[in-house]
């Protein structure tokens, strides 16, 4: 549970480290929106996007895998319109923003201690 909301944090982290690092993403006020866009951006992950990558497998299979990077651009963009203090400026923007979102949240992950298995 303390794992979950370490995560959680340290995703609404990353979200605010892409709104310095690209322009085209605005979140404001910081800590709720932040903490708020994480949680919708994580609940988007899990529920929508595996929908997604199953019913555009074709596509992706022919774009090899580069598919995938308009899909995450799409929710990214997608989540933005739905929340209030959360703004993106456009599709490209979306894609660029996720990208970073994704290697920022990975790299923010290690810094948590590993599961005990």
């Amino acid at each position: 549970m303390i794992r979950l909301l370490l995560v959680w944090v340290l995703n609404a982290v990353a979200l605010l480290l892409v709104t310095y690092i690209v322009p085209g993403v605005q979140v404001g006020p910081f800590w709720p929106n932040a903490l708020i866009a994480a949680l919708v951006l994580g609940l988007v992950s899990t529920i929508v996007k595996p929908v997604l990558v199953i019913l555009t497998l074709p596509v992706t299979i022919l774009t090899l895998g580069l598919f995938l990077l308009v899909i995450n651009g799409l929710l990214f963009w997608a989540v933005a319109s739905l929340l209030p203090g959360f703004n993106v400026d456009g599709f490209w923007w979306g894609v660029l923003g996720a990208l970073v979102y994704s290697v920022l949240t990975w790299a923010l992950s290690g810094l948590l201690p590993k599961k005990n298995d």
